[in-house]
Parts: C-alpha cells; structure tokens; sequence
C-alpha cells in the first residue's frame, strides 16, 4: 500500500506512523516548578543526538507541563523507563493539574539531581542531569509551527547503579530499557539482546 501524508487516506483502524518510527525509547522527564513542585512524564519524542557535546531532546505535543517547568527553570532530567517501572512509568503519563506531583501518582520516589535543581527517579537505574540549551518550535513545509516544542538539554551528570554494571559496561539484559512501539504497544530492549561488529572503517572514535 501507499498513501500520502497530506490527506492521510491509509485505510487502516490506526494511523501507522508511530508504529513506523519504532521502537522509540522513553525520555522520562523530571522538572521542578518555581513554585516548589514535583513533576514527571514519559515522552517517547526522545532521543540522544549528540555525543560530543552530550545533547539529548524531547519533544513535546503542545505546552505541558513539562515544556513548562525545563523552560522556566533551565533544567530537567531524564531518567532510564526499565521494565521492572514499566507499569509507573504508565500512571506517571496520567493527565493531572499543574502542582500535582506524578512521582507520588506512580508511587516513585523523588530524588533531587546533583548539580541542577530537578527531580529524578530514585528507583531508576540511569539518570542523565541536563541543562536547557534550546528550545524550539519546529515547522513544516508550509511553514507553519507544528504542534509541538522540541526541549534540547546538555547532559551534564550521569547516574548508574551498580547493579547493572557488569565487565565494565551497562549490561542491557539487566537494564532492560523499554521503548515504544505504535499504537499501545511497548517493547522490552532487554529481551533479546545480541552484538556485532561494525564494519572496519565505521567504527566511531571513542
């Protein structure tokens, strides 16, 4: 089949274009309000895109209260969606009023970041510290904005636990990062995890 994006005619129950650009691995975005509060949401607009400096984005669809809080405040953190908090990281996306803290929503514990000033998982096995570098309103071929704000943050501490530490590596098994799929729909990145080697030549430089 095929089908163009402009009258969006695909016959299907769904619109497949999430399910298309997949799997999509979950930014859980942690900001604190300047009014004290505590907030958390999964984004699965999100990705690192820069090694060098550390940059990662998300990416959200309309102004919400995270967009809000990392605007405001500079920062936030992004903490890893393992699959043991699979079924918290689903009741964090639960839409509450400005102020209401998702941490306590999800049951999670509220840790506070090293050198910003932002909430992060406790109970998370990674956590990346970021600070704001960008933010901005992408738009399409006709110009206009989209709907949506996309949030750039450099990275600039990182916290692992231990436990999933093994030969000096994260150990993806023991991690098991989740991601998402299209419709409702999610994949555990740590169900089949194999290695290869990259051509010589396209090895990056470390």
């Amino acid at each position: 089949m095929f089908y163009t994006t402009d009258t969006n005619q695909h016959g299907l129950k769904h619109d497949p274009f999430k399910a298309i650009v997949a799997p999509r691995p979950i930014g859980w975005i942690g900001t604190k309000g300047r009014d004290g509060s505590m907030n958390l949401s999964p984004y699965s607009f999100f990705n690192a895109i820069s090694d060098s400096p550390k940059l990662v984005m998300f990416s959200s669809s309309g102004r919400k209260h995270s967009l809000k809080n990392a605007e405001e405040t500079g920062v936030f953190t992004a903490s890893l969606a393992s699959r043991h908090l699979a079924e918290q990281m689903n009741a964090s996306s639960e839409a509450v009023p400005y102020g209401v803290s998702e941490f306590e929503v999800a049951g999670l514990t509220a840790k506070m970041a090293e050198l910003i000033d932002a909430p992060y998982v406790g109970e998370a096995y990674t956590v990346l510290e970021c600070r704001v570098t960008q933010v901005i309103q992408p738009v399409g071929l006709d110009g206009e904005p989209a709907e949506a704000y996309m949030v750039f943050g450099q990275v600039v501490g990182i916290h692992i636990s231990e436990e999933i530490l093994r030969g000096g590596r994260i150990d993806m098994g023991l991690a098991r990062p989740i991601a998402r799929m299209g419709y409702r729909d999610y994949a555990d990145g740590g169900a089949d995890v194999f290695e290869m080697t990259r051509p010589a030549g396209a090895e990056p430089k470390r």
